[in-house]
């Protein structure tokens, strides 16, 4: 997956920016963005200060691990039973 330009701390910013009053046409103009990544990052950034937005990557990278973890397990627990069958 592509990674942003943008930092989650510049993606606050520009929210921030257009909750103080200013056109979404012209903010997105200014930053060189479209008008879907701005209702994007809305969307997923929208009332969050820095400190939150840094906490909600920690806790995605964390699930991403758990979920990696729990498919590997389930593989090796694949392979145990059908060498214990001897389905192999």
């Amino acid at each position: 997956m592509r990674t942003s330009k943008f930092t989650e701390e510049q993606m606050i910013a520009v929210l921030k920016e257009a909750e103080a009053g200013m056109k979404t046409e012209e903010l997105c103009r200014r930053h060189g963005i479209s008008r879907q990544t701005f209702y994007r990052w809305r969307a997923k950034y929208g009332g969050l200060e820095v400190s939150e937005a840094r906490r909600l990557r920690q806790l995605e990278d964390e699930n991403r691990r758990l979920k990696q973890l729990v498919a590997d397990l389930s593989l090796d627990n694949r392979f145990l039973k059908d060498i214990a069958s001897g389905n192999f």
